[in-house]
């Protein structure tokens, strides 16, 4: 085993490992951002920069049966972001080959 995995002994330590790095978070309402990861709480508020953001938007029209509509993304970058954690639904660190 390696050193970087053997110093994580729990979840937060993932994410310590991951700062200064470009990290992708899930949060509530079909959003999803990729960003360098430079601080973090208990709470998992976050500090972003360079981040772009992607949201689903789905498009269903009166009438017609749920999963037929269409899903729509839109994009945008910023150039530093504060995510409140109460919205983190997930945090995936870089992969580290």
């Amino acid at each position: 085993m390696d050193s970087s995995t053997s110093s994580i002994q729990e979840p937060f330590d993932l994410i310590r490992l991951s700062l200064s790095e470009r990290v992708f978070v899930k949060l509530r309402g079909d959003r999803e951002l990729t960003g360098i990861l430079h601080a973090y709480d208990g709470h998992m508020n976050l500090i972003l920069s360079d981040v772009e953001e992607t949201i689903m938007i789905v498009d269903l029209p009166e009438g017609v049966a749920e999963g037929q509509g269409t899903v729509n993304v839109a994009k945008r970058k910023m150039d530093m972001l504060f995510v409140r954690g109460d919205g983190v639904i997930l945090v995936s660190p870089p992969s580290r080959t």
